[in-house]
């Protein structure tokens, strides 16, 4: 057996601790530790210090970890409030989005900034649901209108965003009616599973079973959900579709089928956030920072950094322009921080930045100013839009 060394996941490691304690010991510094941590693998990475190169165990585990970030993205979506007008909503807005996102990237493309519109279009059109939901909770606009509509915004827009990348960029797919058939096949065969869970669920013996192994050292739901994500990212690898679509479809089905008073432990989602969150995702943010070209980006001097706010606004115009459809029951106030909560955006960028840079789509320059304009977007809009909620003057008293 060849030795593997796990210097490169001891310092990984070492990272995702500092990073969230120091932030912790410095209350004033208002940084999410996921900007930390992709600042932190830049410095490490060959386009600093070089004191870690992205091995084979890197690899591995920051493959697991974005699995488990789009898992987790996934598991957000609440399919019972995206039902009725507040779906349309949403779809309405996606739509818009996508209008805009197609015109702003053809027109980076004409300014010579890109060289795949629709690729970038994809991109630009998603939001970080992670991100807004804790913004509206600190806020206590979590269950107001304009919160419920923003999250089902987020979450239609993360759909689409994983879908249409899947659809027209999946690796091994081919056409674009090729892969609508695997797709199809695939939306098929989630079908049956869902199917298959949900009446495993009505089980009273395995429900029993369940609940004796949940909270022993078998820490079986924790493992079933994560035979889950292996599960749906190997079946839709398997059918030349991206991983992050079985990954955060995953996501969605557990959300889905393990709904409270049914299968739902009290600590189940605390349980798996600490398996992503405390474990495998900071290794994917940590990678993509030590393989961010930022030598390709600052080849051109301080010229070449250009593109950064430029596709920075286009995230603000594609996806927070969409936000005066709530103009007329959240007033100015609102509808200004609910589009900058929109147009926060950074780990679909990372993670099509990846495959876009592998597949051709984008340069390794434009791919690194994509990921430093998401890393500006998480910086600067939730805290605007913090302070837009919290001083007042915001007509959405209503609560669900």
């Amino acid at each position: 057996m060849p030795e593997i060394s796990l210097t490169g996941v001891l310092v990984v490691a070492a990272v995702a601790f500092a990073v969230p304690l120091v932030l912790g010991l410095l209350p004033s510094v208002r940084l999410p530790s996921v900007v930390v941590e992709i600042v932190a693998g830049v410095v490490l990475g060959p386009a600093v210090l070089g004191l870690v190169d992205v091995d084979l165990p890197l690899r591995v585990l920051a493959l697991i970890g974005l699995a488990f970030l789009l898992f987790l993205a996934g598991s957000e979506i609440d399919l019972e409030r995206l039902r009725g007008g507040r779906l349309r909503g949403a779809a309405v807005g996606f739509a818009l989005s996508a209008v805009l996102a197609l015109g702003v990237a053809f027109a980076l493309r004409a300014g010579g900034l890109i060289e795949a519109p629709l690729f970038v279009a994809i991109m630009l059109s998603a939001t970080a649901l992670g991100i807004v939901v804790p913004v509206l909770a600190d806020a206590g606009e979590l269950g107001s209108t304009l919160g419920q509509q923003v999250i089902a915004a987020a979450s239609v827009a993360d759909f689409a965003a994983v879908i249409l990348l899947s659809l027209f960029f999946s690796g091994e797919a081919g056409s674009v009616g090729a892969t609508l058939l695997l797709l199809g096949g695939f939306v098929l065969l989630v079908v049956a599973i869902v199917v298959a869970l949900a009446g495993a669920g009505h089980s009273i013996r395995l429900r029993s079973a369940l609940q004796r192994l949940q909270d022993t050292s078998a820490q079986i739901r924790v493992r079933g959900a994560f035979l889950l994500l292996v599960g749906f990212a190997v079946l839709a690898q398997v059918l030349g579709l991206e991983v992050i679509l079985g990954a955060f479809i995953a996501g969605a089905v557990l959300r889905l089928i393990d709904r409270e008073g049914a299968m739902t432990h009290p600590l189940f989602r605390a349980k798996l956030e600490a398996v992503g969150f405390g474990v495998f995702i900071p290794f994917f943010f940590v990678t993509s920072g030590m393989e961010l070209d930022l030598g390709a980006l600052f080849g051109g001097g301080l010229a070449s950094l250009a593109p950064v706010p430029v596709f920075l606004l286009a995230l603000l115009l594609v996806r927070g322009l969409t936000a005066v459809l709530y103009f007329s029951s959240a007033g100015a106030r609102g509808t200004v921080a609910a589009g900058l909560l929109q147009a926060t955006s950074l780990p679909f960028l990372v993670a099509a930045a990846d495959i876009g840079v592998e597949l051709g789509e984008l340069s390794p320059a434009s791919g690194a100013a994509l990921v430093l304009a998401g890393l500006l977007s998480v910086l600067l809009f939730p805290l605007a839009a913090l302070v837009l909620l919290r001083s007042g003057g915001t007509p959405i008293p209503q609560r669900e």
